[in-house]
């Protein structure tokens, strides 16, 4: 009887470890958490960061300055394929996210860090590499800006933090 109750109760906690382990990755499947919107890291168990410096991803825009309340085009290209992503535009002087995007492409979705639209995330697991998003600066000056994004390569590869040239503010001293 003794023996039976232990193999039930393995049973049970093997079922339930699974269960947690796929509900983990499908809840990941559809974005980013809000709980990485502060390092940007993705919360995926056991996953391995990699140097920032051996990334295949590049994120920048074609242009150098902007004024409050400029659109911004962010673009994101990569060599390899991923699968996720978390994209903030942030002030350099302090890190804080900052503006919102106003357009971002199929297969993403906005998410609110700190204000609506400030962060964009992957909506699902379609195989990313190339994408295109329009950035909005705030009506008040900010500061000079830089573009962040983290990369989820695969459930276990990710890089994290992956910077864009600073983008100055037009008319600061």
């Amino acid at each position: 009887m003794e023996e039976g109750r232990r193999a039930h109760i393995a049973t049970i906690s093997w079922a339930c470890t699974a269960l947690c382990l796929v509900s983990c990755a499908a809840a990941f499947s559809q974005g980013a958490s809000p709980s990485a919107c502060t390092d940007m890291m993705p919360r995926h168990l056991r996953a391995q960061l990699h140097s920032p410096s051996n990334n295949y991803v590049t994120v920048h825009t074609n242009m150098s300055f902007y004024s409050p309340g400029d659109k911004v085009p962010v673009t994101v290209r990569s060599t390899r394929d991923f699968m996720g992503f978390l994209l903030q535009a942030r002030k350099v002087s302090n890190d804080e996210i900052a503006g919102t995007f106003i357009f971002i492409p199929p297969g993403s979705k906005l998410l609110t860090c700190f204000e609506d639209g400030d962060t964009v995330t992957h909506s699902d697991k379609s195989l990313k590499r190339n994408l295109s998003f329009v950035w909005k600066a705030p009506d008040q000056p900010i500061g000079d800006i830089k573009f962040f994004i983290s990369v989820v390569q695969s459930y276990f590869v990710y890089w994290a933090k992956i910077e864009s040239a600073i983008v100055a503010q037009r008319g600061q001293n």
